[in-house]
């Protein structure tokens, strides 16, 4: 799992700090108003990712839905999902957790 996580973080150093695009940081209260299919926010490793628009299309169904405005690392990072997820949830990325 180390090497999956590593991964992630490489990539998602290539395509967002490299980048130089503005993000915006969120607090957990903001994050969690996002909670439901039709406006689906989620938290991976402290980044916020907007995936409303993937709800419909994710092939684990409502699974998605568990999570939705909280903390979903430990099942992003779950055996379920095939490496390509790793390249996708870059696309949804909107900003940081408040520290």
């Amino acid at each position: 799992m180390a090497d999956r996580e590593n991964g992630f973080l490489c990539y998602w150093y290539l395509r967002c700090v490299k980048k130089r695009k503005a993000y915006k940081v969120y607090t957990k209260a903001e994050v969690s108003l996002h909670n439901r299919r039709t406006d689906c926010w989620i938290i991976i490793k402290e980044k916020v990712y907007d995936v409303t628009s993937y709800v419909e299309e994710h092939p684990g169904g409502d699974a998605i839905l568990t999570h939705a405005g909280d903390d979903s690392t430990e099942g992003f990072f779950g055996p379920q999902h095939a490496t390509r997820v790793f390249d996708m949830i870059e696309d949804f990325y909107v900003g940081d957790m408040k520290k």
